[in-house]
C-alpha cells in the first residue's frame, strides 16, 4: 500500500498509509476512480487532497477545512513507494 510523507509548515513530518477507507473517500471525493485519477489527471491537488484526509482521519491539529488554509500548513507531501525495489 502507498504511504504519504506529511511535511507541515512547521517543520514536523508524519507517514500516512493510504488505507481502503482513503481511496474511498477520495473515490466519493472527486467522482473517479482512484487508480484513474493518478494514472490518467495526475494533479497535485488530489495529492493534497490526500494528505488532508490523512491528517483529519489522523486527528493532527491544525487540520481546517481542505483549501487555502489548510494548504498554508503544508511545507511538502511525498508519495511514498512502498515496493521493496523501491
Amino acid at each position: 500500500m502507498a504511504k504519504l510523507k506529511v511535511v507541515r509548515a512547521d517543520g514536523t513530518e508524519s507517514i500516512h498509509e493510504i488505507t481502503p477507507a482513503i481511496e474511498y473517500a477520495f473515490e466519493q471525493y472527486a467522482k473517479k476512480g482512484f487508480y484513474k485519477a493518478f494514472r490518467e489527471d495526475q494533479k497535485q491537488s488530489d495529492i493534497y487532497w490526500l494528505a488532508w484526509e490523512c491528517l483529519r482521519r489522523a486527528n493532527a491539529p491544525d487540520v481546517f477545512p481542505f483549501g487555502d488554509k489548510f494548504l498554508d500548513t503544508l511545507r511538502a507531501v511525498e508519495v511514498m513507494d512502498d515496493s521493496p525495489n523501491g
